[in-house]
């Protein structure tokens, strides 16, 4: 498995495993019209626009791939929050390739790549409450609940939501971070 950067031509391979990751574990949180409709090309709008004009200072797209296939990717939002500092705005491994390392390894290198800043910040991000193996996989890395609020979803729908942060984002770094969820 390789990792690297985003560029502008991973647009449609990353909005689609973003559009299959929300049909499978976001049922009956966002509207399952919007889920079985166009969703695809949506999120193919919304990542062809963010990628065409990231930052490397502002945030970072990080890919995992083997063969030239994407497994897995995460974006992180630098200087997102005065309090929690970075966010994981995304987070999503292929169905088939999860519980093997690989979002611990995306986290770690959210981590790092917080940590490599001038001015490094704490990381945070935002589940679905409803999303058990997502808050047990956070939770089992060191992820602190601090927060819940009902979130309004694109496309329709409400669902509660719970932040989880790492004031100190060098516990993602450590072998206790890869406890297993």
């Amino acid at each position: 498995m390789q990792q690297r950067d985003a560029t502008r031509e991973d647009a449609h391979a990353v909005a689609d495993l973003h559009a299959e990751s929300w049909r499978r574990h976001y049922r009956g949180a966002y509207d399952n019209d919007y889920l079985d409709g166009d969703v695809f090309t949506e999120r193919r709008a919304v990542w062809t626009e963010r990628l065409a004009r990231i930052d490397p200072a502002v945030a970072r797209t990080i890919l995992i791939e083997e063969d030239g296939r994407l497994l897995a990717f995460s974006h992180v939002m630098f200087d997102d929050d005065p309090r929690w500092g970075a966010l994981v705005d995304n987070l999503h491994v292929t169905f088939d390739h999860k519980r093997g390392g690989i979002g611990t390894a995306l986290m770690r290198a959210s981590a790092t790549a917080v940590l490599e800043r001038p001015e490094p910040t704490g990381l945070y991000l935002w589940a679905l409450e409803m999303n058990t193996p997502a808050r047990a996989f956070y939770r089992a890395r060191g992820g602190e609940e601090v927060e819940f609020e009902m979130s309004e979803l694109e496309g329709g729908g409400q669902a509660m939501a719970v932040r989880y942060a790492w004031p100190d984002p060098t516990l993602l770094l450590s072998p206790g971070a890869a406890r297993p969820a």
